[in-house]
């Protein structure tokens, strides 16, 4: 499929009344972080369908007409259909075939080209971890990786930053809790609560999937001075009791 027909496939099934509750949900409006964002009105099953359907007869040539469309949808279907094709060049069994490891690398290397399209935190966190977190744990001829997270971390750019955050949900999971405690540190004092929240929801995933006792030694450092919002998140799954602790810093 070429990316003007899955465009208009989805143009086709716009839903006002849904539109409305989505431009008010990803706070479209003056001076809001998602300020002139534009929606269809689809739900994200009604994406994922659409990259179900058509992932595997669109070239990777097509999906940058995707990223870059005006409507939010079509962005994140286009992010969407990245993750899939990614997702099959990392199978196990590819992890160190030449040709896998080019392909994932031309995928990254498109994820980072277009990422300032991904502006909402839905764009973000529903690719980021399942291709640059991914893709941290693979083998790559792209590069330094640190270098490279560390230019997203290093922007100006929201997303971009909170990129480098999600990112490390992958690599948590996989039990290496390295990148989620060098980005948390570096995006400690954001101003930003989206990156707040970032922050402790990844540091929480760690503390939970990785080591409590890791979580519990960044909060002896820090949760004096880290904003309130990140160390609720941070401490979510803690009993009662230490959560009092620690909000008591």
């Amino acid at each position: 499929m070429t990316a003007k027909e899955i465009i208009g496939y989805m143009e086709s099934r716009q839903n006002e009344k849904q539109r409305q509750v989505l431009m008010q949900f990803f706070k479209t409006g003056p001076g809001e972080y998602g300020e002139g964002d534009e929606f269809l009105g689809l739900k994200v099953p009604q994406t994922r369908q659409v990259v179900k359907l058509a992932v595997g007869d669109t070239p990777l040539e097509e999906v940058p007409e995707l990223l870059m469309s005006h409507w939010h949808e079509v962005r994140l279907c286009g992010w969407l259909m990245l993750v899939e094709k990614f997702t099959k060049l990392a199978k196990k069994r590819l992890e160190n075939d030449e040709a896998a490891i080019q392909g994932r690398d031309r995928i990254v290397a498109m994820y980072l080209q277009y990422a300032e399209w991904a502006n909402n935190w839905d764009l973000v966190d529903l690719s980021a971890p399942k291709i640059l977190g991914h893709w941290l744990l693979l083998p790559t001829n792209l590069g330094d990786k640190r270098e490279i997270m560390d230019g997203l971390a290093a922007s100006a750019n929201l997303w971009l930053q909170r990129m480098s955050m999600v990112s490390t949900w992958k690599t948590t999971q996989a039990g290496d809790p390295s990148w989620c405690l060098r980005y948390a540190e570096w995006h400690l004092h954001h101003p930003h609560d989206l990156m707040h929240k970032a922050v402790g929801w990844m540091l929480r995933e760690m503390g939970k999937r990785c080591s409590m006792d890791l979580l519990r030694q960044f909060l002896e450092r820090h949760a004096h001075d880290m904003p309130r919002t990140a160390l609720r998140y941070a401490i979510e799954k803690m009993s009662p009791t230490e959560r009092l602790h620690w909000m008591s810093y």
